[in-house]
């Protein structure tokens, strides 16, 4: 069986644990542990009969709930099959343009999209380590800023907050590229973790640049990724041009009335942001007790951990001794063997962690 590229893959786990996948504590998938919440399971209550029925194909409840969500007309939204399909198009979008600026290390997909498309790719690193001491990414963004008037069609595709790395930029950081690039999508698949008052989600600014597209994940947050549930906000007549390439249906019956329900839940949502910042406080503090690692900060539910073991060896002792799976970072070229990402869970899930790794440190009798 090959080595997921992907977290969540409790089937591969459980081939290394001996064990059922049930079994395994999964920590290599950034899913908010309080989900799914109520308002998702009882909108599925009861609804089976909503399956002798295709969707709407214009999913009209759930752009309105989502528009309303964000305080957006509805054609301003676009439901996509999870993150991934809308990233999908975003890339066949940068593919038509001279060059596309990626910031790596880099979610998979983005590389699968643009590849995909042929598209033109500059990768622009973040500078995670300098001088053999680890630091967190600069505030500046490693993507150069063209001088105004540059006639090359440039694009821009950035992941706020950061996957791996966690990493959050400010607005102000980022606008400054609208004005120069000729396409910017930004991927907040995170961005809701944070309270309101912390966000710096350009979905504010959408309606001033026709060159801005955001893509949002409601998966993660609201713990429902077998849904498989996203969606974009652009200008109506990027969607309109999107929604001709997509096959007809993309979004199931159940996630268009999980989706509706979710957004209007203030209630999980308020929960899950007065759980997050003091369990990821107490999991970094916990993982940076443990000699040889260190964790980045982050705003997102997931921490960046640098190990000095090879991360593939401490993912298979915790797979075989406590049946806990962390997603190593061999998929991220820039990161490889020495890093690992841990997503924050249940305090009592976390504490399992905790005491799974230091018995790693314990079983190989030198520092991770």
């Amino acid at each position: 069986m090959n080595r997921p590229s992907h977290g969540g893959n409790l089937r591969w786990a459980a081939a290394i644990a001996g064990c059922s996948p049930s079994d395994i504590l999964d920590f290599s998938a950034s899913i908010n542990p309080l989900g799914p919440p109520k308002s998702a399971i009882a909108a599925l209550r009861d609804r089976v009969r909503v399956l002798r029925a295709y969707p709407d194909p214009e999913y009209c409840q759930l752009r309105q709930a989502l528009g309303k969500f964000h305080q957006l007309p509805p054609d301003w939204v676009m439901p996509g099959n999870g993150a991934a399909e809308l990233i999908t198009w975003a890339g066949r979008e940068l593919a038509s343009l001279d060059t596309t600026y990626l910031v790596v290390p880099a979610f998979g997909d983005y590389w699968r999209a643009l590849e995909a498309n042929n598209a033109c790719v500059r990768a622009c690193p973040i500078a995670l380590e300098e001088h053999g001491e680890e630091r967190n990414p600069s505030d500046e963004l490693p993507v150069p800023l063209p001088p105004s008037g540059t006639a090359n069609e440039i694009g821009l595709l950035l992941n706020n907050p950061h996957n791996p790395t966690g990493k959050l930029w400010s607005r102000a950081i980022v606008e400054p590229y609208l004005e120069r690039f000729s396409l910017v999508v930004v991927d907040e698949a995170f961005m809701d973790f944070l309270p309101p008052h912390q966000q710096q989600s350009l979905i504010p600014q959408i309606r001033e640049w026709k060159n801005l597209v955001v893509v949002r994940s409601l998966t993660k947050f609201y713990s429902i990724p077998g849904l498989r549930l996203g969606y974009a906000i652009a200008h109506p007549e990027r969607l309109q041009r999107w929604g001709r390439w997509r096959d007809p249906w993309s979004v199931n019956t159940f996630a268009d009335l999980v989706g509706v329900a979710v957004t209007r839940d203030t209630e999980f949502q308020q929960q899950t942001w007065d759980w997050l910042a003091c369990a990821r406080s107490q999991l970094k503090t916990g993982i940076e007790q443990i000699p040889g690692l260190y964790c980045h900060e982050g705003a997102a539910n997931f921490l960046l951990v640098r190990s000095k073991c090879p991360s593939s060896q401490v993912q298979k002792i915790l797979l075989e001794r406590h049946r806990i799976l962390i997603r190593d970072c061999l998929s991220f070229p820039e990161l490889g063997d020495g890093y690992f990402r841990v997503a924050v869970r249940s305090r009592e899930e976390n504490q399992r962690l905790l005491a799974g790794l230091t018995d790693v440190a314990k079983t190989i009798d030198s520092p991770l």
